[in-house]
């Protein structure tokens, strides 16, 4: 398979893309890290972005993701919401998974925001959901079943009522 090869071609994985754990704020408009390709301090800021750079652009399809090489004596990110706002993370001698935890802590979503999230897309996915809120008021509304008791009576072999008082 041609997506197999390369340089750790595991981070092209759908599985691998997915695991990742920065979801961004909505207001977040692009997302630049700066590093150089040198350096000692640089070293974590050069994991980060060779393993999580495709995971946050494949968790944040609407953010823009930028990368600049060479143009900084220390790594930094920087974020810009959609308001004009700004935002420096510096980023200088810490490791990938440090860098990961700040920025989750500081511009991603928080858990309980993902999980209504969640919830919310399972809940409008999902066909076979009816009643408030869904796209179905009834059972009644969806193909191939029996209509509302109120519109149209049930048979009477398939009342309860009438099974019982015809077995006495």
């Amino acid at each position: 398979m041609p997506f197999m090869k390369g340089k750790a071609p595991v981070r092209r994985s759908i599985q691998y893309l997915s695991a990742g754990r920065l979801a961004l704020k909505e207001k977040i408009r692009v997302f630049s890290v700066n590093y150089n390709t040198y350096g000692d301090h640089h070293e974590g800021a050069r994991d980060f972005v060779f393993w999580n750079i495709p995971q946050i652009q494949y968790k944040n399809p609407s953010v823009q993701v930028v990368t600049f090489k060479n143009m900084t004596p220390s790594p930094f990110i920087k974020c810009y919401y959609e308001d004009g706002k700004q935002i420096l993370i510096d980023i200088d001698s810490k490791d990938r998974n440090e860098i990961m935890q700040h920025l989750v802590k500081v511009i991603g979503k928080t858990q309980e925001t993902l999980k209504a999230e969640a919830k919310f897309a399972e809940k409008q996915d999902n066909p076979a959901n009816f009643g408030v809120g869904c796209a179905k008021h009834c059972i009644c509304e969806v193909p191939g079943q029996l209509p509302c008791p109120a519109v149209v009576p049930v048979p009477k072999h398939m009342r309860g009522k009438y099974i019982y008082q015809m077995k006495e």
